[in-house]
């Protein structure tokens, strides 16, 4: 039954015609639409919008890696909202590519000198991706494609005349010179093999050289907007030069000469002076306390070098008669008993320097002992021809218990308002220990209180007689 069948189709004329007429029909179905895909063989979907589809139709290929993946199905011109065109394609790539990176970049190439081109997509590594129906942004079409015809019409008339001039003044001066260029390119050989190493370190990519052309853009944009006071500078900079030409010789040139042995001379004495700028330097921190006081002492010294020279021209019978005693000098010193009584001396010193320490600040901080001799004066200052006697006003005391009038059993503490005993037989002098204060003088009178010993409070450092800040001021006779 299968033999009858089989045998019966191949001798049917009409239907071996009939079959090759549909094959040859499919065939041509299929290559006819074989740019825009085969049927129902699924597609990867998407748009593009490129700034300019030029030379590019329907059909054309999209390639990845100069591999086939797919063709540009449509072409259609687009205005965006500012009047300005662009074209948007409709791709379909295979499913082998999807989903395409978003940030993936496509460019417009030439695929022969004909005229044909090809769309190049370049894959991106970013985790986000175009979806099926999704739209390449214009962003993405980079970096603008340079046409042949772009290309060729650089090659102007003006161009070209130029080119044929090189070319003739080129011919004409190496014309007749072969040996001195090979001599030239002979001696090139050092030169190109230490120019080895500087292209290695250049090319490194430690070396970062484009980086450098690239800061050397930003900084020629830097300096683009102020060109005109850079040209102004270099204006004014010629002005100042034609002005210093005519002490250039011998003034400027004389000072460029001396200097190198003067900085030598520094370099070697400098290190030298350290020593006498670091004392001079200790000299006149010691000195500020005695300066600080000049404005109050500079009368003083005056009235002093006043006096000076008026004893100053007195001075040398007295120092003749000196000499003398400088000659007695060394030979007392050599006595032994006078060793013995300057160790005892010392030793007189070192035990009253706790007693001066303490008695010191009464006379530097409250000027005490002037005041008491002052006060001495004062005291005997009344007399006759017999001689002089004491000034004093007798002070009724107050009357209670115990008051300083008779004997008491005990100090004096009322009930009356005076009857109250104020004695202070150590008052504070600003010595080690105490309170820095002049007390003594400068009690406050407490009423209706007994106060025995130091007054309450911080009396201050004020007497009187005293000029500077470091003898404080005013009135221990108040």
């Amino acid at each position: 039954m299968r033999g009858r069948g089989t045998a019966a189709l191949s001798g049917s004329p009409v239907l071996v015609g009939a079959v090759t007429v549909l094959i040859t029909i499919v065939a041509v179905f299929l290559s006819y639409n074989a740019n825009s895909g085969l049927p129902f063989v699924p597609t990867y979907d998407l748009r593009a919008n490129v700034p300019n589809a030029a030379a590019l139709v329907r059909g054309n290929e999209v390639r990845i890696g100069g591999a086939r993946v797919g063709a540009v199905s449509t072409i259609e011109a687009r205005r965006r909202a500012d009047g300005t065109p662009y074209a948007q394609l409709e791709l379909k790539l295979k499913k082998s590519i999807e989903p395409l990176p978003a940030d993936s970049t496509l460019l417009i190439r030439p695929k022969s000198a004909l005229g044909l081109k090809y769309i190049e997509i370049q894959p991106g590594r970013g985790k986000d991706s175009f979806q099926a129906g999704s739209t390449i942004p214009v962003s993405s079409a980079r970096p603008e494609p340079v046409e042949l015809d772009q290309l060729f019409n650089t090659f102007d008339d003006k161009t070209r005349r130029g080119a044929q001039k090189s070319l003739q003044g080129f011919g004409d001066g190496f014309a007749g010179r072969g040996t001195s260029l090979n001599t030239a390119i002979e001696a090139l050989r050092p030169l190109l093999s230490d120019l080895e190493p500087v292209a290695a370190n250049l090319s490194a990519p430690d070396t970062r050289l484009d980086r450098f052309f690239k800061e050397l853009g930003d900084a020629a944009s830097e300096v683009a907007p102020v060109s005109e006071q850079q040209a102004s500078l270099f204006v004014n900079l010629d002005t100042t030069f034609i002005a210093l030409a005519s002490v250039a010789r011998p003034f400027i040139q004389e000072t460029i000469v001396e200097s190198p042995p003067t900085e030598a001379v520094a370099i070697r004495e400098f290190p030298r002076q350290r020593p006498f700028i670091r004392n001079s330097t200790a000299l006149f921190r010691e000195l500020r306390p005695g300066v600080a006081t000049l404005p109050s002492s500079a009368p003083v010294l005056a009235d002093a070098l006043v006096s000076g020279t008026e004893v100053l021209p007195k001075t040398p019978p007295f120092n003749r008669r000196l000499a003398d005693v400088f000659d007695a000098v060394p030979e007392f010193s050599d006595e032994p008993l006078v060793s013995r009584g300057l160790h005892q001396l010392t030793r007189l010193s070192s035990s009253l320097k706790p007693t001066l320490a303490f008695l010191t600040p009464a006379q530097v901080q409250c000027n005490y002992a002037t005041l008491w001799f002052r006060n001495i004066s004062s005291l005997l200052s009344e007399g006759d021809t017999n001689g002089t006697w004491q000034r004093f006003i007798i002070i009724a005391t107050p009357q209670g218990p115990n008051n300083e009038g008779g004997p008491s059993s005990g100090p004096a503490n009322g009930p009356t308002r005076d009857n109250f005993l104020h004695s202070n037989p150590y008052p504070n002098h600003a010595s080690p220990g105490q309170d820095r204060e002049c007390e003594a003088g400068n009690e406050p009178y407490i009423p209706g209180r007994q106060v025995l010993g130091n007054v309450p409070g911080n009396q201050g450092l004020e007497t009187s007689g005293q000029d500077g800040p470091s003898l404080s001021a005013a009135g221990a006779d108040r």
